[in-house]
């Protein structure tokens, strides 16, 4: 597990061991209060973005198609990061601070919202017509049809690009240390710094990140099965 100039050291083996104790539960802390919950917030709001945004598309009415398309354009145009700048550090010049969390929320909100937006109105394209066309012989309204009918079916479809969208989306969270959210990888470059242990102290982070995709990527799964059952076959 260590170099073998290191185990000829047994104490600096022991600074390390000590050091990876004390650190892992202040990781483990940023991850879950801010990392993750940061994601799970960000990804709500920007999955309602994503539905209106889709809809707007695929409703035909020109200037709400205008909107969304240049909404989805300006977003996948610009990097995540400089979002976040503009966000937290631009906006002040026009009178509106905010603090280092709604900002990061604000950011990645509208950053999936965009992404998303293509998965959702894809997934409902895919619907067969025919779908539409049984939901409106038995006297449904757009609406009933579209709740009812066609969203359940559009979710099977879309789980598995808006999963892994997710789970990019917790590892992006790193990116809110440059804003000064005290999220895992900002606790980790606070350790880092204090301790003069970067390989230890990221490697560390980087396996807290890889357990938490593992565990979304067994919740993904049974969702997948759980949503099958609306699947038309």
């Amino acid at each position: 597990m260590f170099p073998n100039e290191w185990l000829a050291n047994p104490e600096r083996v022991d600074r390390l061991v000590e050091i990876a104790q004390s650190s892992f539960p202040h990781l483990v802390k940023g991850a879950l209060f801010y990392s993750f919950t940061l994601a799970i917030v960000s990804f709500a709001i920007g999955l309602v973005l994503a539905v209106l945004t889709a809809l707007a598309r695929l409703s035909g009415v020109k200037p709400l198609e205008a909107v969304a398309r240049a909404y989805i354009s300006i977003i996948r145009g610009t990097p995540l990061l400089v979002q976040l700048f503009i966000i937290f550090y631009g906006l002040p010049n026009l009178g509106w601070t905010l603090d280092p969390i709604p900002s990061a929320i604000i950011g990645f909100s509208l950053n999936v919202g965009a992404y998303a937006s293509e998965i959702v109105r894809a997934a409902i394209l895919s619907i067969p017509k025919g779908q539409w066309e049984a939901a409106y012989s038995i006297g449904m309204t757009y609406r009933q049809a579209l709740k009812r009918i066609i969203l359940p079916q559009a979710a099977r479809v879309s789980v598995p690009p808006l999963s892994n969208s997710f789970i990019s989306l917790v590892k992006d969270t790193s990116l809110a240390a440059v804003i000064l959210v005290p999220e895992m990888f900002r606790k980790a470059q606070e350790i880092a710094a204090s301790t003069y242990e970067p390989l230890l102290i990221y490697s560390e982070a980087a396996l807290i990140y890889w357990m938490i995709c593992m565990v979304l990527a067994l919740i993904q799964d049974k969702l997948e099965q759980h949503l099958d059952r609306y699947v038309a076959r």
